[in-house]
């Protein structure tokens, strides 16, 4: 598996509206797209950071998904009034509960 980490930096009292569309705008989009497995959402209400992880089953979805991700991300932040920044990983491990 492979996953997208995008990263926004905005201003704190922007951070619920950033989470309230990331769950009912970016998460229905990406769900649409092949190979999607699963999002996070990860918020620093201090610092004004949030992470997004997206989990993808092969590097070839991951990629094939990049421009529409790239829109989502750009619009995103910029609803927000954030900046924002993306990497790629391979999912090296994965323990499970229990």
């Amino acid at each position: 598996m492979f996953a997208r980490v995008s990263e926004v930096t905005a201003p704190v009292e922007r951070l619920d509206d950033g989470v309230a569309q990331f769950r009912d705008s970016v998460v229905p989009a990406m769900r649409d797209m092949t190979g999607f497995v699963r999002a996070y959402l990860l918020v620093d209400r201090v610092g004004g950071k949030s992470l997004s992880i997206s989990v993808w089953d092969s590097e070839e979805s991951m990629r094939a998904s990049e421009e529409a991700a790239n829109q989502l991300r750009n619009q995103f932040a910029g609803n927000i009034g954030g900046q924002a920044t993306a990497s790629r990983y391979e999912i090296a491990v994965v323990e499970p509960a229990g």
